[in-house]
């Protein structure tokens, strides 16, 4: 049973060349990026046009509501039954996406981690709100240095999971991730399930992906992403929601709220964390040593051969 993986870094031309390729096989796009789960956010994501999903079938897209956020488990429970359906129908699944740790889950299964009980949820929310990320940066460092280097200083949600975790079980969580690491390795499979996958990591120089990033931040902007993020504070939320902590909202957020002072401060914030963002993923996929690497700029045609070869085999 083959599926296609196409990941790599944000604004690398995944969602592109996932439609070009399921055109010629076929088949469904199957997302893995977390943000694009949610029904509101749209500008901000870089979201699939309605008008690419009406040309080819994109999975776990808009599935859930900022109200109802989900987690890597919760996107494996509803992704594997998709990724079933195709096979059974003798279509080939192409998971396109950034978010390295779902692609990870649904791969290679999860980790052991209790959920946090009621007064530990309480005790992380309170400090989160009165100190925001701080505290929780230090205690990593101090207590599970491997997760402090692991997790982008933006990723406030699996920053304060791992706080959580140790304060739950008073061990590190990277113990747990090292745990199912080596008996991932010991089993020597490039997935649990059995797939046989060719993946492919797009990757661009990074002077050209620095332009292309400040390039879709202006363009999220004249677009109307100030505009989005406004709406949704109209609907209710708060802005302390998970998916509203996440790059582009949570600057324009800070401009709505007087904390960014100009609109230029606030592209350039936004460009800037997308690049760290940028070079965090980068890492977590470079760690992945079943893909192929090509650069989408450059590459297209030999994208397509190494496609042509991995459906003869």
């Amino acid at each position: 049973m083959k599926v296609i993986i196409i990941s790599g870094a944000t604004a690398t031309g995944k969602t592109d060349l996932g439609i070009k390729i399921a055109r010629q096989v076929k088949s469904d796009v199957i997302n893995f990026d977390s943000l694009l789960l949610y029904q509101e956010l749209n500008i901000g994501t870089a979201k699939p046009s309605l008008e690419e999903r009406g040309e080819v079938l994109h999975h776990m897209i808009d599935v859930s509501s900022i109200f109802n956020p989900l987690n890597a488990a919760d996107y494996v429970k509803r992704t594997i039954p998709i990724i079933n359906e195709l096979h059974s129908k003798n279509k080939i699944p192409i998971l396109v996406g950034g978010s390295g740790f779902y692609l990870q889950a649904l791969l290679f299964g999860m980790y052991d981690s209790p959920t946090s009980p009621s007064d530990i949820i309480k005790r992380s929310q309170d400090l989160y709100e009165k100190e925001g990320i701080a505290p929780f940066h230090q205690i990593l460092q101090e207590k599970d240095h491997a997760s402090f280097e692991r997790y982008h200083e933006n990723d406030h949600y699996r920053i304060r999971r791992a706080v959580e975790h140790f304060w739950t079980t008073g061990s590190p969580l990277s113990e747990e991730r090292q745990k199912k690491d080596v008996k991932n390795k010991e089993i020597n499979l490039t997935n649990t399930h059995g797939w046989e996958t060719f993946h492919i990591y797009l990757k661009i120089p990074k002077e050209e992906h620095f332009e292309i990033i400040t390039n879709r931040t202006h363009k999220m902007i004249e677009t109307g992403l100030l505009d989005e993020v406004q709406k949704l504070i109209t609907q209710g939320f708060t802005g302390h929601e998970k998916p509203l902590q996440s790059i582009g909202y949570k600057e324009a957020l800070d401009f709505l709220r007087g904390n960014i002072k100009s609109l230029e401060e606030c592209k350039e914030k936004i460009s800037i964390s997308t690049r760290q963002l940028a070079k965090a993923q980068k890492t977590w996929f470079n760690r992945i040593k079943e893909k192929e690497t090509f650069n989408p700029l450059t590459e297209t045609k030999d994208i397509f051969e190494a496609l042509k070869m991995f459906l003869q085999k």
